[in-house]
């Protein structure tokens, strides 16, 4: 998939553990963070909950700076360079997400396909279409109402 709408807008740090607390990641889970940016997220997720962690990015520049941050902070965790919709989400515990309405609108046929009954969604800011969430929380960033979604597979 091209010509995603995705901005590069880094989760705020305070929301990072706010949305792996959503998630209930319990170590040794398997998490998927898609658009993984700079691995805020995949830092976070092995280093205060012990889960192992897989960051897909599509942007060989944010690789490189990730990869940077992990061998900065001693974190293992598997960095795969490509596009999300090509990545098999089969294995996944919790996915994180902080994309777009519509990525998000092209991502939930894929998350339903794939992803095992019980695995967690947590999604900053924008809804997965035509799937209920199990909890909406707002949390606070920098001043402003955000809004996390977690929604559990069936």
């Amino acid at each position: 998939m091209t010509n995603l709408d995705v901005a590069y807008v880094p989760t705020p740090k305070g929301i990072v553990r706010q949305m792996l607390l959503l998630a209930r990641l319990r170590r040794d889970e398997l998490l998927y963070d898609l658009g993984a940016g700079d691995g805020r997220i995949l830092i976070e997720a092995a280093r205060g909950f012990g889960a192992r962690c897989v960051g897909v990015e599509i942007d060989p520049a944010r690789i490189a700076r990730l990869k940077e941050r992990l061998e900065a902070t001693k974190v293992r965790a598997e960095v795969i360079e490509g596009d999300l919709m090509n990545v098999d989400l089969s294995k996944a515990d919790v996915v994180t997400i902080y994309l777009s309405n519509s990525v998000n609108s092209i991502l939930a046929p894929k998350l339903t396909r794939e992803l095992k009954p019980g695995s967690r969604v947590v999604s900053l800011d924008y809804v997965l279409p035509e799937w209920d969430h199990e909890k909406e929380l707002t949390v606070k960033s920098t001043g402003l109402d955000r809004k996390l979604y977690l929604y559990i597979t069936k």
